[in-house]
């Protein structure tokens, strides 16, 4: 019985080490993401920290102590090459602007009455600059003294971007005025201006898609029921990183089906079938015996 049951043992093993192996020796499909553009290359997003900028921008135009009855006003001033330039009036952010060539050019709303003008200029980094020059303008405001409020326009943010192709959401301050509010939105790409009427001030998130990489004024616009007007400029951006085949601008993954078989439980059961003949062989020997010795207790005994 001892070598009947190292058998069955042995025998049990195999079988399912052969089914473990026929299971694991079947395909399989593996999900392999491919390199990126360039083959061996490795892509590395970073920001490098730097000083903020040294030189502010200046206000050229217009002059300290102008009076204004309508709006918007254009600011023009000096500034480095390259860097955004946020103007305030009254310490509330009222447009942005590319710097271009040395200067820059801006349409900005006013506040009724007086409005001090600060220009700041700001890396990619969003480090700000020194202030510039201010300058004090003022602005007689005929609506707000006929109706006791006036539109205003303003935003978190002076510039954002997104890829060609992909939706740039920007969220816009509207407050003051009486609603209705007829809102417009030119996007700088010579595309048609959205138009849309809001019945609350509020946040308004208004969204396009570019689908050129580049930089764009937008202008945004809202009139109350009152006639009364605000504008703000800002700074879109279509950062050029568009994806292949869809232009969609999103890295976009394939996914490669790839054929692996594994080997190596076939490996591990190939000491085991020498040992599973022995141990068989060894109990065919067994039962033969033990028949033989079961015939010859049973065999007539002849009395002498």
């Amino acid at each position: 019985m001892h070598y009947k049951n190292i058998f069955k043992t042995t025998l049990l093993a195999v079988f399912a080490s052969v089914a473990l192996s026929v299971a694991t020796l079947s395909p399989v499909n593996a999900a392999i993401t491919p390199p990126g553009p360039g083959s061996g290359s490795v892509g590395l997003e970073g920001t490098i920290s730097s000083p903020p900028p040294k030189q502010g921008a200046t206000i050229s135009s217009p002059g300290n102590g102008a009076s204004f009855t309508t709006t918007p006003i254009t600011v023009n001033g000096l500034c480095p090459t390259g860097l955004l330039v946020k103007l305030f009036s009254n310490n509330v952010f009222v447009g942005s602007v590319t710097c271009t060539n040395g200067s820059y050019s801006i349409q900005i709303d006013l506040f009724s009455g007086q409005n001090q003008l600060v220009a700041r200029v700001y890396d990619a980094l969003d480090q700000a600059g020194p202030d510039s020059n201010t300058v004090t303008v003022t602005y007689t405001d005929a609506k707000f003294l006929q109706f006791g409020t006036s539109v205003s326009l303003t935003s978190i943010y002076a510039t954002r971007g997104a890829n060609p192709g992909e939706v740039l959401e920007w969220p816009i301050i509207l407050s003051g005025g009486t609603g209705p509010y007829a809102f417009s939105v030119d996007w700088g790409d010579g595309s048609p201006t959205d138009l849309s009427s809001q019945t609350f001030a509020g946040t308004i998130n208004i969204k396009h898609t570019y689908k050129a990489a580049g930089v764009y004024k937008i202008i945004i616009k809202a009139t109350d029921k009152n006639g009364s007007t605000a504008y703000l400029q800002l700074v879109g951006v279509a950062n050029g990183k568009v994806g292949t085949g869809g232009g969609t601008g999103t890295n976009t993954k394939s996914t490669v089906s790839k054929v692996i078989i594994i080997w190596w439980p076939m490996l591990l059961l190939l000491p085991l079938i020498p040992a599973a003949f022995w141990a068989g062989q060894r109990n065919e020997l067994y039962v033969i015996r033990k028949k033989l010795e079961r015939t010859r207790d049973q065999a007539p005994r002849t009395n002498a």
